[in-house]
């Protein structure tokens, strides 16, 4: 028997997990930390290191005490975060600015400029990440800080992505020759690529900007996949957190890679992630081109197999805004929604509220709703806003099964399929595929199996998943929805494609409104029927 504990940082949360390598998770944690964000500027999304790190000790307090747990029995920890959430630092690797957090939008002219030059001088590595560069990533968000911080760029030494910089905290590196490089963040988000060399070239860098002349170089480190070690466990942070010092931190990774791992990702499997937004991972023993798909990385998700990440950049978001709108929250709004069935809003929504990740990659799209009456409520809204996300989802397996990705299972992890039985609901009859919710939730579990790693308790990723990951509830679709949705699907398609592309070609919408107010009809008349018999 040996215990653990696994790290998860969340948008506005940490969670800290104890692990029983018998018994699975004993206790937990939770703390919060402040999202700063500025009505004026919706782009805008900061975090603090300290606040980071002071949730860090009090989640860690909480769950030792809720195990019943001594710290000094636990054998490793290991930290998953939020991605690309970049921080630049001193040469101390001491902060000197808030994280530009994962959501923070404001260098989409930079990523605009990454991607055209990219492709003006041919640069391979541009390729592997889908072909468009995101705001949402590491230089585009540098590229943006040094811009506007000229007062700051005397003090900058090198940037650091939350994982790594967690982890060099953790274990009390000082040095960046020997900070951690996760290669999960740095593979996906910084356009490193082994069998390209590493990361993109200096030449390719100052011709996208001059500020970035020198940035290849101080964005050394030891770059690893999560099977290796950053460190051990400082003995101020031992003491801080209450745990032993030395203990072995792996390096570290972003939250939703190592959920698809607690979820009990195989290849042929794909993961979707859902929260606040969606990330959909995958594995593969190999790699591929996909094109729109924001990363393909090998060993960014399982050690030694390809990992396929795509995704929406807003779902929880999107309802939170629904139902805030509203004057109320999505619990409150999501009573009485089990009863919709498909179609019967007469809404189609594009879900773009925050931008698209995948496959448009594109962030300065808005969100659209087709359909609207004056009799519709905010609880129409949020069901078809479900359709949407379902509708997206698909979206992104058909560009994966396109470029060779075989999606035999479809599991919902993340916190929003745990208590949304709607969601699972709409997305099975949308995919017309069963879809498998873990019974328990993975959150942080994924960080307690490479944790087991480090620890040397248990010998690969898969005969931890065997040990540790939930069995499931399977929801299989319901044929009369899923033909409905099959109806639907080619409309919501083209005008996606049709509005979410400067270049695409002319779309016929004029049959859009007609069939949603026919399908809303087929669906009430429905119900009625239901009714009677009833």
């Amino acid at each position: 028997m040996a215990i653990v504990v696994g790290v998860d940082y969340g948008t506005l949360s940490v969670r800290v997990s104890v692990v029983d390598s018998e018994r699975g998770r004993v206790g937990s944690g939770v703390a919060d930390y402040p999202l700063n964000r500025r009505r004026e500027d919706p782009d805008y999304a900061t975090q603090s290191h300290a606040d980071h790190m002071r949730a860090l000790v009090e989640a860690m307090g909480k769950a030792l005490a809720s195990a019943k747990v001594a710290g000094g029995a636990v054998e490793a920890i290991a930290i998953d975060t939020t991605g690309s959430s970049v921080i630049p630092v001193d040469e101390n690797l001491q902060p000197i600015d808030d994280y530009y957090l994962w959501c923070d939008h404001r260098a989409w002219r930079e990523a605009a400029l990454i991607t055209e030059t990219a492709h003006r001088i041919g640069l391979a590595a541009i390729e592997w990440c889908g072909g468009v560069y995101s705001s949402e990533w590491g230089f585009s968000k540098l590229l943006h800080w040094l811009r506007h911080n000229p007062a700051k760029r005397g003090r900058f030494f090198t940037a650091l992505e939350h994982c790594d910089m967690a982890a060099a905290t953790l274990c009390g590196i000082r040095d960046a020759a020997q900070a951690p490089r996760s290669i999960c963040a740095m593979g996906h988000k910084w356009m490193w690529n082994d069998s390209l060399g590493g990361l993109p070239p200096e030449e390719f860098l100052v011709e996208v900007d001059p500020l970035l002349k020198g940035v290849r170089e101080r964005l050394a480190g030891r770059y690893a996949t999560s099977d290796r070690i950053a460190g051990g466990l400082s003995d101020e942070w031992a003491s801080r957190l209450g745990l032993r010092a030395g203990i072995p931190i792996p390096v570290g990774a972003f939250d939703a890679h190592w959920d698809a791992i607690g979820a009990g990702v195989h290849a042929g499997d794909v993961v979707n992630v859902v929260g606040t937004s969606t990330c959909i991972m995958a594995i593969a023993p190999s790699t591929s081109l996909i094109p729109g798909v924001c990363g393909v990385v090998q060993g960014s998700i399982h050690p030694s197999m390809a990992g396929i990440e795509a995704g929406l950049s807003a779902t929880g978001d999107i309802f939170d805004a629904i139902a805030r709108r509203a004057g109320t929250n999505v619990a409150a709004l999501s009573e009485g929604l089990d009863r919709y069935r498909a179609g019967q809003t007469g809404l189609l929504r594009l879900t773009w509220d925050n931008g698209d990740r995948t496959v448009l990659v594109n962030p300065e799209l808005g969100g659209v709703t087709f359909g609207w009456t004056l009799m519709h409520t905010a609880q129409d809204e949020l069901f078809a806003a479900i359709e949407g996300t379902a509708f997206h989802t698909r979206a992104i397996f058909d560009r994966m099964a396109e470029f060779g990705v075989p999606i035999r299972r479809v599991i919902n992890g993340g916190g929003i399929p745990q208590k949304n039985e709607v969601l699972n609901r709409v997305y099975a009859n949308v995919l017309n595929k069963p879809v498998l919710a873990p019974k328990t939730e993975v959150t942080s579990l994924g960080s307690a199996i490479f944790a087991f790693l480090a620890a040397g308790t248990f010998r690969s990723v898969e005969e931890a998943q065997q040990r540790l990951c939930p069995e499931y509830r399977v929801i299989e679709p319901e044929a009369g929805a899923a033909a409905v949705y099959q109806e639907l699907y080619p409309a919501w398609r083209g005008a996606y494609f049709g509005l979410g592309r400067k270049t695409a070609e002319p779309v016929a919408m004029g049959g859009v409104l007609p069939l949603l107010r026919r399908m809303a009809k087929e669906a009430h008349n429905r119900n009625d029927a239901a009714t009677d018999v009833a």
